[in-house]
């Protein structure tokens, strides 16, 4: 393997991309199911040229400066909230995602997740399994209907648009959003309509978060947003758990302040086994499988190798986090 850059790979991804990581590299991947400890991660990419990491790898200054060879770390994810991105660039590393190949996975996902819990499915599911269904019951599992109902979209991205184009022309639905930027393809195609935060909570029948992370947006769906909804309201997060207070929806939920919740993200992800909210009979949770299809995991290991073996080799990066970086880079 002489002459091959040194690359940590911290979990098997597919073979789409890990295949041409080995060809390319001289790869260790970590062959646990789950994430290797810190210190472990820490030690491993000391004498690595690259990185391949996931959401559940912290990658902060600590671990950049054990690092004094690595040239890039390309993140098996659209979000980098677990890289201090700032960090790498100040040490002239390349920061890689996998963008835009999981949008129609993932609005896919949240609906499913409003359909779920709109109509109590997995509710009706567990009823049916436990032994409890007798008869038809004409007042039992009465869930919320989907045509003709509002749609309030939180962040209108790509991964919102896509949502919003779903429940517009399969569902009828009017669709309101609130962005910080005003989005004119959403208007022009979806009849999309900007409006402020409270009043989106307020109109809505239905809430879906595809906005950022970041120290504005955390918590931004807290007990006084829940007191806004409507009782028929359902919330839909597919985008990241730290936007809700995960506290107060569980309370949210256990006292009927709104109707259900379906998410597919978490925090702390995952919830402990014990954490009330997985108590609960009208919240749908699903273990972070949005992107979880097998053409999308396929592409965004492809774009993932191809960002990693661009790093190491002083090539542009096809999805680059951090392009700023490019003056100062490691060679």
């Amino acid at each position: 393997m002489a002459g091959k850059p040194k690359v940590f790979v911290s979990r098997r991804i597919p073979d789409a991309g890990l295949n041409r990581i080995r060809e390319q590299c001289d790869a260790e991947i970590w062959p646990e199911p789950l994430p290797p400890p810190y210190a472990t991660l820490k030690d491993k990419v000391r004498a690595c040229d690259g990185l391949v990491s996931l959401l559940t790898d912290k990658i902060d200054p600590e671990l950049l400066d054990a690092a004094p060879r690595l040239k890039v770390v390309s993140n098996f994810a659209v979000g980098f909230n677990n890289i201090d991105v700032p960090a790498a660039t100040s040490r002239g590393i390349a920061v890689g995602n996998t963008p835009g190949v999981l949008t129609d996975a993932t609005a896919d996902m949240a609906f499913a997740l409003l359909i779920s819990a709109a109509r109590r499915v997995v509710e009706g599911h567990a009823y049916s399994l436990s032994g409890a269904w007798k008869t038809w019951e004409p007042l039992g599992h009465l869930g919320q209907d989907l045509f003709g109902r509002t749609i309030g979209i939180v962040g209108m991205g790509r991964i919102g648009q896509a949502m919003a184009k779903r429940c517009r022309f399969g569902w009828d639905m009017q669709v309101l959003y609130y962005d910080v930027y005003k989005n004119e393809k959403a208007e022009k195609e979806f009849g999309a309509r900007q409006v402020d935060f409270d009043t989106l909570l307020r109109d809505s029948d239905f809430v879906s978060i595809h906005t950022d992370l970041n120290e504005k947006t955390r918590g931004m769906f807290n007990a006084a947003a829940f007191r806004q909804m409507k009782r028929t309201a359902v919330l839909i997060n597919s985008a990241r758990g730290p936007l809700v207070d995960q506290k107060a929806l569980t309370e949210a939920l256990r006292d009927g302040v709104i109707f259900a919740a379906g998410l597919d993200v978490t925090d702390p992800e995952p919830p402990a086994p014990d954490d009330p909210l997985l108590k609960l009979p009208n919240v749908v949770v699903a273990p972070h499988i949005a992107s979880a299809t097998v053409g999308t995991r396929n592409a965004m290991a492809e774009i993932c190798a191809n960002n990693l073996i661009a790093g190491v080799s002083g090539e542009k990066l096809p999805a680059w986090v951090n392009p700023e970086v490019e003056p100062k880079r490691r060679r």
